[in-house]
């Protein structure tokens, strides 16, 4: 299948997928970094520790593009616990590319990203270890044929990084069902007999699992859980001008997959991403900075940025064959920054009126004069 997908995408922007998995985005990457590690590998990895940290942060005199903007310490340390025998938990704010990180991690430890589970309320133990074929279960009775392998048995019987996004969403049973993986490293099929009832984890299993901040206290992880992981804290984007060359890099290529044939305006990015900042923020509200009172409750991370400045370009191209203006942020805003919050739209409407005009810019200024577009 991936190699149908790359043949269809030779430039990596024409993919007869909308995401390709970091693994086939990256491949060339990927194999010039094999070719070229000589460093000492964990056992069970396709690449060195040094190599994946390359692949993650970039390294500009190999030509390995940068895929995580984030503190590199962080990629270090998450590197270095996944080649012992604790899981990595990735916690932080929605929009802080936890899961994008956890996807190139993947990537670059096992060649695979894609043996994922994706928590939730109805996420079950059978699609966390396994489950099975009820048609043959029926006919022959249990037996591997009829076995149906989840991500953390395939994961254990390969060798390979399982991702479980969004852990706490799930209830804290189907959580508890990973204390024996993760402990024992070992999954006991009580249906089958002989050496086919248990799967013993191979060289280079191990599970991230990522969880939001503001997901806490909806599942809570029991204490026994949690000694099982290290959490690392993946934190947002700390300054404007590296904040808005990723913004503009990510656009740019989701609007060309869109069939937008001009680039973004980088002058209505920079509003985008400082608008976005300043309500995330609350800076500016009453001469302060950080919390403020106009806060809105909606999570306004960097993704949410990216999303929003598609949907400008999109706006831009196909209803008047130009790139998206200031008035266009504004008409996009508000499913991102209220939702359906009547507060929310609220102070967004008096960001618009009272703090936007002490911006100096003609787009700031063309911001505050479409605010009336906003909707209602």
């Amino acid at each position: 299948m991936w190699d149908e997908i790359r043949a269809g995408a030779p430039d990596g922007d024409a993919a007869p997928v909308q995401r390709p998995p970091a693994e086939v985005r990256y491949a060339e990457e990927l194999v010039a970094l094999r070719a070229d590690d000589r460093d000492p590998r964990p056992p069970g990895w396709e690449l060195s520790l040094r190599a994946a940290r390359r692949f993650v942060i970039g390294d500009v005199d190999t030509g390995i593009s940068r895929k995580f903007v984030g503190n590199p310490s962080l990629v270090d340390r998450a590197l270095v616990t996944l080649a012992t025998s604790r899981g990595l938990m990735l916690v932080g704010e929605p929009g802080t590319a936890k899961s994008l990180l956890s996807e190139l991690i993947a990537a670059a430890v096992s060649g695979d990203s894609t043996l994922t589970v994706q928590g939730g309320a109805a996420t079950t133990e059978d699609q966390i270890k396994y489950g099975w074929n009820y048609a043959l279960l029926v006919a022959e009775g249990p037996s591997t044929r009829s076995l149906v392998p989840a991500p953390m048995l395939r994961g254990m019987a390969e060798g390979r990084l399982v991702r479980f996004e969004e852990i706490t969403r799930c209830p804290l049973e189907v959580q508890d069902s990973l204390l024996s993986l993760l402990s024992e490293r070992v999954v006991a099929i009580p249906e089958l007999t002989g050496p086919d009832g248990m799967v013993f984890a191979r060289q280079g299993f191990n599970v991230i699992a990522t969880a939001n901040t503001r997901d806490r206290g909806v599942n809570e992880m029991s204490a026994a859980l949690k000694r099982r992981f290290n959490f690392e804290t993946v934190f947002p984007i700390p300054d404007l001008d590296t904040e808005l060359a990723l913004v503009e890099a990510e656009v740019t290529t989701l609007l060309r997959r869109s069939g937008v044939e001009p680039p973004p305006d980088r002058d209505v990015l920079e509003v985008l991403v400082g608008t976005f900042r300043e309500l995330r923020t609350g800076a500016g509200e009453k001469g302060g900075s950080g919390a403020g009172p106009d806060r809105p409750s909606a999570v306004m991370s960097t993704a949410e940025a990216v999303s929003v400045a598609h949907a400008v370009g999109v706006r831009g191209w196909f209803l008047r064959g130009e790139p998206g203006s200031a008035a266009d942020v504004v008409a996009c805003l508000a499913g991102t920054a209220a939702k359906d919050s009547p507060e929310d739209l609220a102070r967004l409407r008096r960001y618009l009126e009272q703090q936007v005009p002490r911006r100096p810019g003609p787009h700031w200024k063309a911001l505050h004069d479409a605010r009336h577009l906003l909707a209602d």
